[in-house]
């Protein structure tokens, strides 16, 4: 169980010690054509992949789908459904769920 309030040092650390064992859940993401953020209704956890070489590694802290804003702009909550324990992500970006199976 999580207890203490997660920092960006703390989802650092999640994704380095959990390294091919992390799933993704976005549940929302960024729309160009809406300029808005768009919910997906049918979001599941999936694996989580490392992005392709040539892309920005810095925002999502190497997980493909991830995205962090960064200056304090993250709204990091523990998260914990029974089955997956992990923290979600939500941001002017979107919002998305990293967790672990149990």
């Amino acid at each position: 169980m999580i207890k203490s309030k997660p920092t960006m040092a703390t989802i650092k650390s999640f994704i380095r010690k959990n390294d091919g064992k992390l799933f993704i859940n976005v549940k929302s993401k960024f729309d160009g054509m809406i300029d808005g953020v768009s919910l997906d209704r049918n979001s599941q956890f999936s694996v989580a992949l490392k992005p392709e070489p040539d892309r920005n590694h810095e925002n999502c802290k190497g997980v493909q789908g991830a995205w962090f804003v960064g200056s304090s702009r993250d709204h990091l909550t523990p998260f914990d459904n029974g089955v997956f324990m992990g923290y979600e992500v939500y941001n002017c970006c979107g919002s998305f769920i990293l967790a672990v199976k149990k």
